[in-house]
């Protein structure tokens, strides 16, 4: 079982720290235990009993009468809401569940069934990067075991790869595109995603994969001599500054044109080296794409 600190609660689903502990005084639904040192933590069920208020409340429903719902009363008010970003958030809110629970099965079903219905460029956009940005939350917090985070971003990277495999767009440009990790980078869905999209374009692609040598990328690069680069940083940890590392993939790479996301880049300030792009969200990758193809 996980412990949540009220902090966490707050950041995952938006409701001040200040009303969870005047909820807790008038209402039933959040019993949380406390620490010897009186500090208040909070169970994989009540996390996910917080993420089911939260998004009733936001939907018109009041307090007062969630209270008064037991946990079957509040799933069938939180299915029938009608509003499409409430179905995306009900969508985010059980990968959440589904995750602290270890339940993969029904994790990779959920996943499945939006694929399906909407497609995985939608699937992606719509609920799984939101999902990931919520569980990084947990992750710097250290409040989900490592292990629960690699079991539900590997059924991800599955789902993206099987997409990818199963993309069967003729190539139809002259562009080519070359897609990487350099050394040090290990967390691969924002690139394999990039790679399902540039692949669907129609765009030649050379993909390296993840951890690679700068020195491997320049080989392909010089060989292949690609007419844009594709890398995605996400770990600072063991490696130079963003300064450092923009000016060595731009000596590397002089003759290429560079598109830089993750991260590392989203609040960075300064101008990038000449031929190297910062795209600080997906939809700017996607018109990026679009405009290649």
């Amino acid at each position: 079982m996980n412990e949540f600190t009220i902090k966490d609660l707050e950041n995952l689903s938006g409701i001040k720290a200040h009303t969870l502990r005047i909820w807790e005084q008038r209402y039933n639904f959040l019993k949380p235990k406390r620490t010897a040192t009186n500090i208040r933590y909070y169970s994989n069920e009540e996390l996910k009993t917080i993420l089911n208020v939260s998004l009733l409340t936001k939907y018109g429903f009041k307090i007062s009468h969630i209270d008064k719902m037991n946990p079957q009363q509040i799933r069938e008010k939180i299915s029938s809401l009608g509003d499409a970003e409430a179905q995306k958030e009900k969508a985010v809110n059980e990968l959440i569940q589904q995750m602290v629970d270890l339940d993969t099965k029904s994790f990779e079903k959920l996943l499945e069934n939006h694929i399906v219905s909407k497609g995985l460029e939608k699937t992606v956009t719509q609920i799984i990067f939101a999902f990931l940005e919520k569980i990084g939350i947990l992750w710097q917090t250290s409040n989900i075991n490592p292990a629960q985070e690699h079991l539900v971003t590997n059924i991800i990277r599955q789902k993206v790869i099987v997409a990818i495999d199963s993309c069967h767009v003729p190539v139809k440009k002259k562009t080519t595109a070359m897609l990487f990790l350099p050394e040090g980078e290990h967390h691969e869905l924002g690139i394999l995603f990039i790679n399902y999209l540039v692949k669907k374009s129609g765009i030649q692609l050379y993909y390296l994969g993840a951890n690679i040598p700068f020195k491997d990328a320049e080989y392909v690069a010089n060989l292949k001599k690609p007419d844009i680069i594709f890398t995605h940083l996400t770990n600072a940890a063991g490696t130079p500054s963003l300064s450092v590392s923009l000016n060595k993939i731009h000596s590397l790479f002089p003759v290429s044109r560079v598109c830089i996301s993750g991260a590392l880049v989203l609040d960075y300030k300064k101008p990038p080296p000449p031929g190297i792009e910062l795209k600080r969200s997906l939809t700017k990758i996607i018109e990026l794409i679009s405009e290649l193809s």
